[in-house]
């Protein structure tokens, strides 16, 4: 059987950690996109509402419906809204991210047709990641016009695009004063003041100074912060493994998998192993860059990922059809061995399919 394993005491853990490092009076805004990172949106947000979660965030309204459909009553702020989804959010007490003049048109005309006043929003601004938020004479345009909107101003955020280099980042010194000159601008126009916010996971480590009155923690939650010293502070909350479903003896000269992905350097046994790309097993992972532990021994994957199976050496690991297939948990972690891969552990773990059971440890 193959098994994501979450371990929500260890979701405690880093919840604390996190914790320990801000000023009393910062939030903290739970980021459970991606079905929260690849972990279950439900079930994680549901554990950081209860470890006392001022507030959750996702990416997309469908994101925050389900987390409405299943009774979670907490602020869900969401970062992208779209203009065909306006209605829902008003629907489902939804909090978007006003970030472009646009989409404010677009949810302006939705909360009048819905004849309401107040309501709940967040302004993302752009100070440097030029991704998504509003320039600064857009910034002025929306607070010349607030008086007459039916909004309630609950936020104001940014995006580090460095947050995690090593000090002195002028990048990132720059962004975070351009924040400031905002942050004083806002408060100087609006009489009710937001909160303001511009870190995520590796911020809040890297820059204490500039924690605001919330944060957003997303992959650090999950056990990672970016940085080895930091990481070492956090436990990674999932565990990955499967079972042997075959074993082969081939010969020398013998050939493994599609496009005779490998070749038997010499008389070999070759486990197989129920995952493949479909269920985000990269085939970048192919070829010996990865692998897995049996018996705490490490067998590399060998020729190409298939799209539901994979095989690996195991010429010099003495185990039997059954045994469990480590690809990652806290000894061996997540980063590890999405190095291999060339990528990120948010990609590794955004990728697992969900053919892939979830089990929840409390």
């Amino acid at each position: 059987m193959t098994q994501l394993t979450i371990d929500l005491n260890a979701l405690a853990h880093n919840y604390q950690q996190l914790r320990k490092l801000l000023p009393q009076h910062t939030k903290m805004i739970g980021v459970v996109k991606a079905n929260a990172y690849g972990f279950g949106a439900i079930e994680i947000a549901k554990q950081l509402v209860a470890l006392g979660c001022e507030y959750l965030a996702v990416a997309y309204a469908q994101e925050g419906i389900a987390l409405r459909k299943a009774g979670i009553e907490a602020p869900i702020m969401v970062f992208y809204p779209l203009r065909e989804n306006t209605d829902r959010l008003v629907q489902y007490r939804l909090e978007p991210a006003l970030y472009s003049t646009a989409f404010i048109t677009a949810f302006k005309t939705t909360v009048e047709a819905h004849g309401l006043k107040d309501y709940p929003v967040h302004l993302k601004c752009n100070t440097g990641l030029n991704r998504i938020g509003l320039s600064g004479n857009e910034v002025n345009d929306f607070l010349d016009q607030l008086p007459q909107l039916p909004f309630q101003l609950c936020s104001v955020y940014s995006h580090l695009a460095a947050s995690e280099n090593e000090q002195p980042c002028a990048f990132t010194s720059a962004q975070i004063d351009r924040f400031k000159e905002l942050q004083s601008n806002i408060k100087s126009k609006v009489e009710a003041t937001p909160f303001f916010h511009l870190l995520n996971s590796s911020g809040c480590f890297n820059y204490p100074e500039a924690h605001f009155d919330a944060v957003r923690t997303g992959i650090a939650l999950y056990g990672f912060a970016n940085r080895n010293d930091w990481d070492q502070t956090l436990k990674p909350i999932a565990s990955l493994s499967t079972s042997i479903v075959q074993i082969h003896t081939i010969k020398k000269g013998e050939s493994v998998g599609y496009n005779q992905g490998w070749i038997a350097p010499k008389d070999s046994r070759i486990a197989v192993l129920p995952l493949g790309h479909a269920d985000g097993i990269q085939r970048a992972l192919g070829h010996e860059k990865g692998g897995v532990w049996i018996r705490n021994q490490w067998a590399p994957i060998i020729g190409n990922v298939c799209m539901d199976l994979f095989m690996v050496d195991i010429s010099e690991v003495n185990c039997s059809i059954g045994d469990r297939a480590v690809l990652f948990d806290q000894t061996h972690p997540a980063n590890v061995l999405a190095e291999k891969a060339g990528t990120i552990s948010y990609e590794l773990f955004t990728g697992l399919g969900q053919r892939i059971e979830r089990k929840y440890i409390y």
